[in-house]
Formats: structure tokens, sequence, C-alpha cells
């Protein structure tokens, strides 16, 4: 996939073209030195990781204007959603080198985005909350852990009206009917992912511990 190609895909603006050659630009460059992405999907980034980022957007509010990304590596979703939309991403990252990358490609692309250095659990609620200007509208997270333990993560830094956007692979049922077992899940959907076939993304709202 080539940037023409991503922006037909997801009908973006030419400056957010620009904001993320600037950021493949960084990834490239810094790939040599931390393994930001699996090496063998460093071609296909605009497809593999970009486009696979991008989709979320496509399921979040309309309104939002406050997005929490979880453990957020080399960007993923995180810079991807704030080099394309107008709200503020918040990134969550305990790694020292991968968050110094982050807060760089961020200055390069010229995103709303502000990088926390700790690790999730360490994140106090209130703080982020003021930080953030409110509760976030939406919290994702890209391979961080498996679904039950994601929702404990996740669920102590939302409001009462987040949204959850969760991408899975191919046991993302599996997983599912193992967080059942921790949580009352009463609204859950398993949407199909545009970037690969075998995949989806899970959107949840209002989980509650059993």
């Amino acid at each position: 996939m080539t940037p023409a190609d991503f922006q037909t895909a997801t009908d973006c603006s030419d400056a957010a073209i620009a904001r993320l050659e600037a950021y493949a630009a960084l990834i490239n460059k810094w790939q040599k030195a931390i393994n930001l992405v699996a090496p063998k999907t460093l071609p296909e980034l605009w497809s593999r990781h970009f486009l696979d980022s991008a989709q979320l957007l496509e399921h979040a509010p309309k309104d939002t204007m406050r997005w929490l990304d979880l453990g957020s590596g080399g960007g993923f979703p995180g810079l991807v959603i704030a080099a394309l939309f107008d709200g503020y991403v918040h990134l969550v990252e305990s790694d020292q080198r991968k968050s110094t990358f982050l807060r760089e490609a961020a200055r390069a692309m010229n995103v709303q985005a502000t990088v926390h250095v700790k690790r999730i659990e360490a994140v106090d609620p209130a703080d982020l909350h003021k930080a953030m200007g409110g509760a976030p509208q939406v919290i994702s997270a890209r391979a961080l852990a498996p679904l039950h333990e994601l929702i404990g993560l996740a669920q102590p830094l939302a409001g009462p009206d987040t949204v959850y956007l969760f991408p899975k692979g191919r046991n993302a049922e599996d997983e599912l009917t193992e967080a059942r077992r921790y949580w009352t899940l009463p609204a859950a959907e398993k949407l199909p992912s545009r970037t690969d076939p075998e995949a989806s993304i899970l959107l949840l709202r209002g989980m509650e511990a059993k």
C-alpha cells in the first residue's frame, strides 16, 4: 500500500498524509536501534500498521476529542489516530526508549499528543483526567494483553461513557469468552477488520467486575 492508496482508503487530508510520511521516515530511522515493528512487516507499514490503526476511528464516537492509548509501543494506534483527527491523544508507554521515540515522532508530526512514561498500573486516574480535560472518550490498546487483563488495566482509567476499541486476532471470540468469567460485558461487539480477514476489533462499553 502506498500513501496514495492509504489516502483513498481513509479519505484523509494531504496534511494527514504528510504527518504520516514524517512518522514513517522516523520509524525506518529508529527501527535500526529499537524494535518498533516486526522487521518483516516494515515494507507493509502503510497497510499492516497505519491502516490497521486508522480503522479504529470509524468506530469511535463522532465527537471524540480525548483519546487514551495504552501500551503505545511504536505508536500504534495512538500516533496514527493523532495524525488523522482534531482531538488530543494521550499515550502511555513504560519503555524509556520507545517513549523517547514517541515524543520525537509527535514533535516531527506536529500532532496533539502527550506521552506518559509509566506503567499503566501506575497511572493515577484523577491526574490523568485532569491532564486530559476529562475522562477519555476512547481507550485503545493494540497487541498489549489478553482481553480480561486488558480490561483490568483500562477500566480504572475510564469514565462512565468511555468506548473501548481493542484490535484482536483470530482468537477474539475465545478472549471474549474468557473475559466474561471475570467481567460483565453489557455491550460487546466484534467488528470486522479491514486489514485482516481473520482479525477483528472489539468494541466494548460499561464493563464491571464480577
